[in-house]
């Protein structure tokens, strides 16, 4: 007799002894089959165990009848998910605050099933909520579209080296966004003869063992690490999460093997409150002043911000400084949130690479933003006092990156402005002064009001504009409504002609990998609902027609559709990417390329696409579809699209511009 003849034996009788019967023939073949399956798990159908094998017994039985130690693997069905790594890993993200994860699974993940499925059953109030994602790109963008709007992490799961690589840009975007989110992965079984539970049972798994797969990334994230042990997996993924939540904040990234996710473990709890990120740093008290000082003497200061905004509270720490230092100017470059409001008499509204005013400021200070101006295109004059704050001030991911200020600081945003208002609000300015500068600051933004206004106007061909196209979504949607943006070369006017003036109401992804906002749109209607399907802000994704197709729209409309996650896109269609172009034309500004066709230059998109009907394909004709091209019909086509997202669909309009 061999020795699974033995085994299979001993099981029967083992099991008979504890007052199981398995006596039918099914159940013999089933046994069979699970006995010849390298780490499978005995499986006796229709029966709910709760027993294993004493490891003592076992471990003498082996001895004994000369077996293959991987035998020890087999265990039952049901029996000790709560005291796995892989539930201990949902437990960690539970208590860490971590909400939702945006899975997209793979063969490194039995165990992560089995404790999603128990998890999901026994514990539906205090375990992450699961969306499936069939593209990590977008998974990775919902996660970061969500923390945007709660400040709270969330977690992405993807499959090994390929689903790593799936991610793509949205880890470029992550981490130059400086958005908290943990990614996992899975890792290739480490063990191929059945010795431990999770070990090979696929060609696959030969194939995806590869050299240093958090490479992959790791140059884009704040930590990247294996976990080796499910015994610390909660201390690993609480590390991780302290680094991602602490400045600069983005992304970390953790992986682990099959065997490790099946490891058993004894339950534990960490004490959560030592696991906080790293506390906002403040300014020096000397530089305050200076600061401080240096703002109330200018006669043309001027602030310079990207993504202060994301602590709303600074918002209204740049209000107050505006407030209280007459004359001051603020640009927005709008990197990945709304930082002033628009309808402010300091507004200069929002632009990137350079402004006027960059070049006549006598005072700039620099908050919170990596690009403040492009030296080729613009640049302060030599004769003005520059002064930096940023959680990263020194720009440590970017090799090239420097900026001639006379002092750099390390500080919070809102508090160092909380700081400088401590002074700027005492500090005192003869009436007159103060009152021509005001009245100098209100003459400008009205004219620049006016202008905005005089652009969005209908063209007398009765074709549309995009700004003409923004000024009426700007009155069709609810005043609370969130913007995703991503628009590419029409940013400048989408922004004008929206007038964000509330913070977190107007989001851009802050980086450069396109195709963002359809991912983005998700998670923040997620975060926005809170629980209750499409409960919160309206929520509308203005973007380009290049970036709608970077976005994978197949996989961004049918979660939307799976899910009940209403929100209205917005296409705008000018033949291609223009972007390319623009840059072109920078540097060789009577060169071929500046008159050749856009065929000629592999940027047309010529035939359109039907983006809109894409979207509905993708939603099964759950979403609804619809086109522009001329003044008249663009009034009709939004009142419906908008009434559809308030009844719970998505909506996708085209809109054609010239």
């Amino acid at each position: 007799m061999g020795g699974l003849d033995l085994l299979r034996n001993y099981l029967f009788y083992w099991a008979g002894s504890i007052g199981i019967t398995v006596s039918s023939d099914g159940d013999s073949d089933l046994i069979d089959y699970t006995l010849r399956s390298v780490g499978a798990f005995i499986v006796l159908e229709g029966l709910e165990l709760d027993f294993s094998f004493s490891w003592l017994l076992w471990h003498h039985y082996v001895a004994y009848h000369g077996f293959p130690v991987w035998i020890f693997l087999c265990r039952c069905v049901g029996y000790g998910w709560h005291n796995r790594t892989s539930f201990a890993f949902f437990e960690a993200l539970w208590e860490a605050g971590v909400t939702h994860c945006f899975v997209n699974l793979g063969t490194d993940h039995p165990s992560i099933l089995e404790a999603m499925v128990k998890g999901q059953r026994e514990k539906p109030h205090s375990f992450p909520k699961i969306l499936t994602c069939p593209n990590e790109m977008v998974a990775l963008s919902a996660a970061h579209g969500m923390a945007q709007v709660t400040g709270k992490p969330q977690a992405v799961i993807v499959h090994v080296d390929v689903g790593t690589q799936g991610l793509g840009a949205a880890v470029h975007n992550a981490s130059c966004g400086r958005v908290p989110v943990l990614i996992f992965a899975g890792l290739s079984p480490f063990t191929q003869e059945g010795e431990m539970c999770g070990s090979r049972t696929e060609f696959i798994h030969y194939i995806q063992d590869v050299p240093d797969q958090k490479a992959i990334v790791a140059q884009y994230c704040r930590y990247s690490a294996e976990i080796k042990t499910g015994k610390n997996i909660k201390q690993m993924v609480n590390r991780a999460l302290s680094f991602a939540m602490s400045d600069p904040k983005g992304p970390v990234y953790l992986m682990a093997a099959r065997e490790v996710l099946g490891e058993e473990i004894e339950p534990y709890s960490l004490n959560q409150t030592v696991w906080e990120p790293i506390g906002p740093t403040a300014l020096a008290e000397d530089a305050v002043s200076r600061i401080s000082q240096s703002l109330l003497s200018a006669e043309n200061p001027l602030v310079i911000t990207g993504y202060s905004g994301r602590n709303k509270n600074a918002v209204q720490e740049l209000i107050t400084l505006a407030d209280s230092v007459p004359g001051l100017r603020v640009l927005d470059t709008l990197s990945s949130d709304m930082c002033f409001p628009a309808n402010h008499r300091s507004s200069l509204g929002v632009t990137y690479g350079g402004h006027e005013k960059i070049t006549t400021a006598d005072v700039i200070l620099v908050i919170d933003c990596d690009v403040p101006w492009v030296p080729t295109q613009c640049k302060p004059s030599p004769r003005a006092a520059v002064y930096h704050i940023d959680v990263d001030p020194l720009k440590q991911q970017m090799p090239l990156f420097y900026i001639d200020a006379d002092a750099r600081y390390r500080a919070d945003a809102y508090t160092a402005l909380k700081q400088i208002n401590s002074h700027t609000t005492v500090m005192k300015m003869d009436a007159a002064t103060r009152d021509s500068r005001i009245k100098v600051l209100d003459d400008e933004h009205k004219a620049r009001m006016a202008r905005i206004d005089e652009q969005a106007k209908p063209r007398d061909d009765g074709l549309l504009s995009c700004a003409h196209v923004m000024k009426v979504l700007r009155s069709a949607i609810p005043q609370d409504s969130v913007v995703i943006l991503e628009a590419v070369t029409q940013t400048v006017t989408v922004a004008d002609q929206m007038k964000c003036s509330l913070p977190k109401t107007i989001f851009n992804s802050g980086a450069g990998g396109l195709g963002w906002f359809g991912g983005a749109a998700l998670g923040a209607k997620l975060a926005l609902d809170n629980g209750t399907l499409n409960s919160g802000p309206f929520v509308v994704a203005i973007v380009g027609d290049g970036t709608f197709l970077f976005s994978v729209p197949a996989s961004v409309y049918w979660i939307s559709c799976r899910y009940k996650i209403p929100f209205l896109t917005i296409v705008i269609n000018n033949e291609g990417w223009h972007a390319p172009l623009r840059s072109a034309k920078l540097v060789h500004p009577d060169g071929l390329s500046a008159h050749a066709t856009r065929e000629e230059l592999n940027i047309s998109f010529k035939p359109s696409p039907d983006y809109a009907g894409i979207a509905v394909a993708a939603g099964g004709g759950e979403i609804w579809g619809g086109k522009a091209e001329k003044v008249e019909q663009l009034g009709g086509v939004l009142e419906e699209a908008i009434g559809v997202v308030k009844g719970g669909r998505s909506a996708v309009v085209e809109v054609v511009i010239v």
